[in-house]
């Protein structure tokens, strides 16, 4: 029985020997991978360091002639374009906006005070398309509110059709601008494959052209369709705005014409 006990003793300590090895190995193990990764990171900085910092104008300047002047100069003008489209649109759509509650209360006090007419000089003296519809429907109010509402419906949609003018050419430059993107792609890959046939060899330095050309093409195609798309649904959420403020308080002049009406 002792000699069973003392061969479990030895067992353990050899087992504890051996666990605090390894955990030394294993120390050891990391603090070598800790300074060969605190080497290469210097080693980088060490290259890096002598290198010229570009700015971004030039960077940009380098990438768009690398990219192939005539796609990349299409690409450009297909943004150009689209942003001079936009911010007409923001602009305009700015302009249109209006208090359509303050407008209502407007009318309604002149045509206490003054009539038909006096509510007309306050639309025409008040911008944006709410003040368009309020106009038209004061025009035929001496034909019935029958008329007057159908004239506001034909109103409020020759004001819509305005207030969307010019969105169908954002967004084709939308998708124009990648599509030219793919086809500098397309093309970029036919000047590599060209280089390779002309070589008799497939190496790095032989495709490495065509393929700078398809990428950056690609690239500022996809750029300029995610900038135009960002304010085009900019666009329509202005333009369902207004539209909503229209229908709201085309109800409300109904409203205020039907109790004018029976006074």
């Amino acid at each position: 029985m002792k000699k069973f006990f003392t061969v479990l003793a030895a067992a353990a300590l050899m087992v504890f020997t051996a666990n605090i090895a390894s955990a030394q190995e294993a120390e050891a193990a990391e603090q070598a991978a800790t300074e060969e990764v605190a080497q290469a990171a210097s080693g980088l900085d060490a290259l890096t360091a002598g290198a010229p910092e570009v700015p971004l104008t030039q960077a940009l300047k380098t990438k768009f002639i690398e990219g192939g002047a005539g796609f990349m100069s299409l690409i450009i003008i297909c943004l150009v374009i689209g942003l001079a489209l936009s911010i007409e649109r923001i602009l305009y759509l700015s302009f249109s906006k209006v208090n359509t509650k303050k407008l209502v209360a407007n009318v309604e006090k002149a045509l206490e005070e003054g009539g038909i007419e006096k509510a007309k000089d306050v639309c025409r003296n008040t911008r944006g398309p709410v003040a368009q519809i309020y106009y038209q429907a004061l025009l035929h109010y001496d034909q019935g509110i029958d008329v007057v509402e159908k004239n506001i419906v034909s109103a409020g949609s020759v004001q819509n059709s305005q207030l969307e003018s010019g969105l169908s050419w954002i967004s084709l430059f939308i998708a124009i601008a990648p599509s030219l993107g793919f086809l500098g792609t397309v093309i970029g890959m036919i000047q590599a494959f060209d280089a390779i046939q002309a070589a008799g060899d497939i190496s790095p330095n032989v495709v490495a052209g065509g393929m700078k050309v398809a990428l950056i093409t690609t690239v500022a195609g996809l750029i300029v369709a995610m900038i135009l798309q960002v304010f085009y649904n900019y666009i329509l959420a202005k333009i369902e705005s207004i539209t909503i403020d229209m229908e709201e308080s085309s109800i409300e002049l109904v409203d205020v014409l039907t109790k004018f009406n029976k006074k």
